[in-house]
């Protein structure tokens, strides 16, 4: 008897950690979307959307790459955010405290252009 019901509690067990549930990507509960499109490097200033964007200080932006190739989101700037390469369904995150405004490209495709406003 109870070896059968270490058998049952032990295939329950593994049952409940072998289901899977599918999701898509969500932007972070306290943070702004933005999204790289399909055929992004020849979009220009629509290459990432929306564009511009207005946060207030202190917000986490997030960007997820929809195309089927690499881009990268990197500050004009020096020093407040790269992504470094963000691959086919990727994401990067940076979290922005100063405000003014930050415009931003993709370092591998040329007229890829972004801006925010940090209020």
């Amino acid at each position: 008897m109870i070896r059968c019901f270490l058998f049952v509690f032990a295939s329950l067990a593994l049952a409940s950690g072998c289901s899977s549930s599918s999701s898509s990507p969500s932007s972070p509960s306290n943070g702004t979307p933005v999204s790289i499109p399909a055929g992004a490097s020849n979009l220009g200033a629509s290459a990432y959307s929306p564009n511009p964007i207005t946060v207030t200080a202190g917000t986490t932006v997030t960007w997820t790459n929809g195309d089927s190739t690499p881009h990268t989101a990197t500050s004009d700037t020096a020093g407040i955010f790269d992504s470094g390469s963000i691959q086919p369904g990727g994401m990067f995150s940076t979290m922005l405290q100063t405000r003014g405004t930050v415009t931003y490209h993709c370092t591998l495709h040329a007229g890829m252009v972004g801006t925010i406003i940090v209020q």
